[in-house]
C-alpha cells in the first residue's frame, strides 16, 4: 500500500507540474503574441505618421510653388508697369522739349524780326 500511496503521490506531483508548465507555456503563447500585435500597432502607426508626413512635405511644395509663380506674375507686372510708365515719361519729355523749343524759335525769331 505505501508503494501505491508513493506512487499515485509521485503521479499527482508530475500532472501538477505539467498541467504548470503548459499554464506557463500558454502565458508565455499569449505574451508573444500580445507582442506580435503590439509591434503590427506600432508598424501601422509609423507608416501612417510617414504618409501624413509625405502628405505634408508634398502640400508644402506646392504652396512654395504657387508662392514663387505669383511673385514672378508679380514682380512681371511690375517691370511691365514701369516700362510702360517710363516710356510714358519719355514721351511727355519729347513733347514738353518740343514745345518748349518751339516757343523759344518763336521768341528768337520774333526778337531777330523786330530788330529789323
Amino acid at each position: 500500500m505505501k508503494k501505491t500511496v508513493f506512487t499515485l503521490a509521485m503521479l499527482f506531483a508530475l500532472s501538477t507540474s505539467f498541467v504548470s508548465c503548459r499554464e506557463e507555456a500558454k502565458k508565455a503563447e499569449d505574451q508573444m503574441e500580445q507582442a506580435e500585435e503590439n509591434m503590427e500597432d506600432a508598424a501601422e502607426d509609423m507608416e501612417d505618421a510617414a504618409e501624413d508626413a509625405a502628405n505634408d512635405m508634398e502640400d508644402a511644395a506646392e504652396d512654395t510653388e504657387n508662392s514663387l509663380e505669383n511673385a514672378v506674375n508679380e514682380t512681371g507686372d511690375a517691370i511691365e508697369n514701369a516700362a510702360n510708365e517710363t516710356g510714358d515719361a519719355i514721351e511727355n519729355a519729347a513733347n514738353e522739349t518740343g514745345e518748349a523749343v518751339n516757343k523759344a524759335a518763336k521768341e528768337v525769331k520774333e526778337t531777330v524780326d523786330g530788330d529789323k
